[in-house]
């Protein structure tokens, strides 16, 4: 797990389809273990509704999905203290599925290679790129 890199857009959103459905059939199986008990007829009837598979399955993808939500970010150009606009509510995580689904910059940035096309170059990042002087020539006959 790592925030230093870039995420292309179908890292970041399968990664977020699976953590949301992961969450879904898990509260499904909490209600099942853990929701309403009833220990009479008409006595008493106490609702646990406690998320404990999904509350764990939260707790354990916390920082990968933070990491995968920065470096999301990061292929924008934009640096993950951007993450934190998700405090201001409804309009914070607005702004960031606009920014997360925005394609990413063509060829390096400052945040690293473009997970697309990691060869390409330019922009004084490192990267030379494929140019027709680096495929080396083979004689026909």
């Amino acid at each position: 797990m790592t925030f230093s890199s870039r995420a292309e857009r179908s890292e970041f959103w399968w990664w977020a389809l699976f953590v949301w459905l992961a969450q879904l059939a898990l509260g499904m199986v909490d209600y099942v273990l853990f929701g309403t008990v009833e220990t009479g007829a008409g006595s008493f009837a106490a609702s646990t509704d406690t998320p404990v598979l999904s509350g764990l399955f939260g707790l354990a993808t916390l920082l990968p999905s933070i990491s995968v939500a920065v470096r999301r970010l990061h292929d924008t150009d934009r640096s993950g203290w951007w993450y934190w606009i998700v405090l201001i509510p409804l309009i914070g995580i607005i702004v960031l599925i606009v920014f997360w689904a925005t394609k990413g910059t063509g060829g390096p940035n400052r945040f690293g290679q473009d997970p697309l096309n990691p060869g390409a170059g330019g922009g004084g990042y490192g990267g030379e790129g494929l140019t027709a002087s680096s495929i080396p020539s083979v004689p026909r006959d």
